[in-house]
């Protein structure tokens, strides 16, 4: 049993026998009877606490109490009042708010009536947003039937989901379609989550794509059927990488990576977003650690992230001194040697290295501390965004091309 369906009411053709009715068919092979509103239909399968029918001033509120519900000629009254409000295309909600209760007490249980604009206009359409997030409380299972909206209503419908799993933290269970076949004269249901799935992926991808966090992905890959343990090491790849251990990221990631191959059964928009994660992933294939450290600096800076960047970056000029030397990167000590014999020979010199490589130094000290810096270069830069963008650019630009350390 689902908390809420929420479902559109249009207006079909009206012929002299009344509403056009239609079968629909579920992809299990169920068939509802032939019916002018899907909702009810929907609702008998659903068994939701809670329906909330939105319609128009001219949406055909009249059916709701006519064949589909038998009231046995109660409430005739209103009914006449109600059909020719329908017909003026004039229904308000005052008037919905008279008779809802009416049909709670015949279906035992919650039905509101929404009047909403025909959203054809930001304005509306953003107000069509807020109706019906007001109708959605926080952690509700819910369920969207957008089968009688107006053609442009399941786009809005679609980003309705979005907002209310952002805003409500709702759990949408289901966007239903009834397609209608004019050949047939039937119907068969569709059930539209996939599109909010992808969606998801999508997300996942521009929050990776601002920070670099390969944990963005986890919970699509964990829920389209990939092992636990990928995820896993994905999640302590992402962890490794943000204390800049390239070195235990590495050996994560090739873990991951073979995973993620021809894996023709997980869900169709991991398929759909796997050869993007795979090419974010893909400077795990350089042989080198600076390598490595160079693509991760240049990735930084993509996603603007200065402060992984320079990290990188000087981080990829110390392993490559390493190398150089024999010196062992992977113990402190032998690396600090390496490094106070290489600044002791170089800021001795007035070459372009030297300059570049206090440069690069100088901004990732300060961007680590906060500090604006004493350096004229490093102020301008720091104070300047476009500066820093620029700089930090030539100087990856000069690691990568063995210039920064100069190859021996």
């Amino acid at each position: 049993m689902s908390d809420l369906l929420i479902t559109l009411l249009g207006r079909v053709p009206n012929t002299d026998s009344g509403y056009r009715t239609t079968v629909y068919e579920f992809d299990d092979g169920f068939k509802t009877e032939s019916v002018a509103f899907f909702g009810w239909s929907l609702q008998q399968r659903l068994k939701s606490k809670r329906v909330v029918i939105l319609g128009t001033s001219g949406s055909m509120w009249d059916h709701l109490f006519e064949l589909d519900i038998d009231f046995g000629g109660a409430y005739e009254q209103e009914r006449l009042e109600l059909a020719d409000l329908v017909e003026q295309q004039s229904v308000t909600q005052a008037y919905l708010n008279k008779i809802q209760h009416l049909l709670s007490a015949k279906l035992d249980y919650q039905i509101e009536l929404k009047i909403i604009p025909y959203c054809k206009n930001e304005i509306e359409q953003i107000e069509l947003l807020q109706i019906m997030a007001n109708e959605v409380k926080d952690d509700e299972t819910v369920h969207l039937d957008i089968t009688h909206g107006f053609r442009h209503l399941p786009m809005l419908s679609l980003l309705a989901a979005l907002y209310l799993q952002q805003i409500r933290h709702a759990s949408i269970e289901g966007i239903w379609y009834g397609s209608f076949d004019t050949e047939t004269g039937s119907a068969s249901v569709i059930n539209l989550t996939g599109l909010l799935r992808i969606s998801e992926g999508i997300q996942a991808l521009s929050k990776f794509n601002q920070d670099g966090n390969y944990g963005s992905f986890i919970p699509m890959l964990g829920s389209s059927g990939l092992d636990q343990t990928i995820c896993t090491n994905l999640r302590e790849a992402a962890y490794y990488e943000n204390v800049l251990n390239v070195g235990e990221a590495t050996g994560k990631l090739r873990k991951v990576l073979p995973s993620l191959e021809g894996k023709a059964t997980l869900s169709p928009e991991t398929q759909l977003l796997l050869p993007i994660i795979k090419e974010r992933l893909n400077w795990v294939a350089e042989n080198k650690q600076f390598e490595k450290q160079i693509k991760l600096a240049q990735r930084s800076l993509e996603q603007r992230d200065y402060l992984r960047a320079t990290l990188y970056a000087y981080e990829a000029v110390l392993t490559r001194l390493c190398q150089q030397t024999g010196a062992d990167v992977s113990k402190f000590d032998s690396r600090e040697e390496a490094r106070k014999g290489y600044e002791q020979k170089i800021y001795q010199q007035q070459s372009q290295e030297s300059k570049d490589y206090k440069l690069l130094k100088n901004l990732r000290n300060n961007i680590a501390h906060g500090s604006r810096g004493n350096k004229g270069d490093v102020q301008k830069a720091l104070l300047n965004e476009n500066i820093l963008q620029e700089k930090l650019s030539y100087l990856i630009n000069e690691i990568k091309a063995h210039n920064l350390p100069v190859e021996k």
